[in-house]
């Protein structure tokens, strides 16, 4: 009987967790977006600047698979803002004005900060 259990046990148990282990979907893809941009603010130097703009590029154009299948909020704000400050200023408006389509609510930022770069 003990040995049935045991034979049981060992043929349900890794169905059982093989399930628990499905695939879910996540809401955005964050690549590794949290580490660059913490590297980027401690240390600052170009490297870790044109790390930081890599990252933000996977961002934008890993959205398959994930729930909302669309960029993050804030993140075209983001990149675009660092780009102008980069000197980069028709690429950084274009991802404030993406930034802008895909969140409305955000109109507001956006405008205010195309304005400064405009004066």
């Amino acid at each position: 009987m003990k040995k049935i259990l045991w034979v049981g046990m060992a043929l349900f148990l890794p169905l059982f967790f093989a399930s628990c282990a499905s695939n879910y979907k996540t809401l955005y893809n964050w690549d590794a977006y949290s580490t660059q941009t913490y590297k980027y603010i401690k240390g600052g130097d170009e490297e870790d600047t044109e790390k930081l703009f890599e990252v933000y590029q996977k961002v934008i154009d890993g959205q398959e698979g994930t729930i909302r299948e669309t960029i993050p909020p804030g993140v075209c704000a983001d990149y675009g803002y660092l780009l102008i400050k980069a000197g980069k200023i028709q690429e950084g408006k274009e991802l404030l004005l993406k930034e802008k389509e895909l969140y409305p609510e955000s109109a507001r930022f956006v405008d205010s900060v195309i304005r400064k770069i405009e004066r």
